[in-house]
């Protein structure tokens, strides 16, 4: 006889292991775009949410909850996994699920969020990862709620609901002493190589102007001041420090667009 478990209606005995190439090949279609992976990928990962569920004491939180919880981690798991990172899925899957379980465990002996709400909150997760999928960019609140046929402000409501702060230092992974923190699989758009770059090539090229150049350019957009307030201070008209200023960012600009 299989090993039957069942929670909201799903057998876990029937559902259908992958093996390691099938997961990898599966996860490079789901980056591609397909939706029809990506959600027999999940369904294959199930059991390893339900097989987490029972590390937890169901006394104070539901299986049911622990569930819904477990599926949210798994969720996030599918969509931001990368598999350029040299890992197996359950290696980076396992810790976020179990954050998003003890989110709940921790919220149930706070402030206690009604089932009604985070089931829809569980729908907006659901409706954003397909809408994403099925075009590929960020889905809005707007299109969500749409789906969903709900009010927007709802929406944003029950995602409210069910946000817990966590920790960039939060591990995602940790195996014989190779650690990997949440930190580490957030892009920082500011600090892009694309803007360091151009930060870099803005530097040489303002280096190379004459010192009162700079001194315009530094007073005009560092410290925010007007042209006759730069020509009182440094004895010129405001129509040379005009001219300075014209002739300086146009130097900056050659220098910068130089193949």
């Amino acid at each position: 006889m299989k090993h039957k478990v069942e929670i909201q209606g799903i057998d876990a005995a029937d559902m259908k292991k992958l093996t390691a190439k099938e997961s990898e090949e599966m996860l490079k279609r789901i980056k591609d775009g397909d939706k029809e992976a990506r959600n027999k990928f999940i369904l294959a990962n199930v059991r390893l949410v339900l097989s987490l569920i029972k590390r937890f004491d169901k006394s104070k939180v539901s299986a049911d909850d622990l569930f819904q919880a477990g599926m949210i981690g798994l969720l996030k798991s599918v969509d931001n996994f990368d598999l350029s990172v040299g890992v197996m899925f359950s290696t980076y899957a396992v810790p976020m699920i179990i954050g998003e379980i003890k989110r709940v465990i921790r919220c149930n002996n706070g402030m206690r969020v009604s089932r009604s709400i985070r089931d829809t909150a569980y729908k907006v997760l659901q409706a954003r990862n397909e809408i994403e999928a099925e075009k590929d960019e960020r889905a809005t609140m707007r299109e969500i709620a749409e789906r969903l046929e709900i009010e927007e402000k709802e929406a944003v409501y029950c995602l409210d609901a069910i946000a817990d702060p966590v920790s960039l230092y939060d591990p995602v992974y940790n195996k014989n002493g190779d650690e990997l923190l949440l930190m580490d699989q957030i892009s920082d758009e500011k600090n892009s190589v694309e803007n360091w770059t151009e930060n870099a090539a803005l530097s040489s090229a303002v280096s190379k102007l004459g010192e009162r150049e700079k001194k315009i350019l530094f007073m005009r957009y560092y410290e925010g001041r007007t042209q006759t307030e730069i020509s009182d201070e440094i004895g010129l008209s405001q129509a040379q420090v005009s001219r300075l200023e014209k002739n300086a960012l146009k130097t900056v600009k050659n220098k910068m667009t130089v193949k």
